[in-house]
């Protein structure tokens, strides 16, 4: 159960979350990232939504290590079962 980069897939704005897949050989895993929890992770002001693509290729080693934590763990959320990244996830 090794996950490797998939592709970004949008800011959705209305959910307040940025979708983007990993894969587990060629499975595609369904994942989520809060804007909040990006934000949180840089410490500086809020991104604008035209920014948030951006912010996740900076951010997407330390996005993607948390979401592979959370897949070993089997912590699924949703239907279809997915990664959902929030700030929580991010402290400690």
């Amino acid at each position: 159960m090794t996950l490797t980069s998939g592709r970004y897939i949008g800011h959705e704005q209305d959910r307040g979350i940025v979708q983007f897949s990993m894969q587990d050989g060629g499975k595609e895993i369904a994942c989520a990232v809060s804007t909040s929890a990006m934000d949180y992770l840089e410490r500086g002001p809020q991104a604008r939504p035209d920014q948030r693509e951006a912010q996740f290729t900076r951010l997407r080693d330390r996005i993607e290590a948390c979401a592979a934590s959370k897949y070993r763990a089997t912590e699924f959320e949703g239907t279809p079962p997915g990664i959902v990244l929030r700030s929580i996830d991010f402290r400690g």
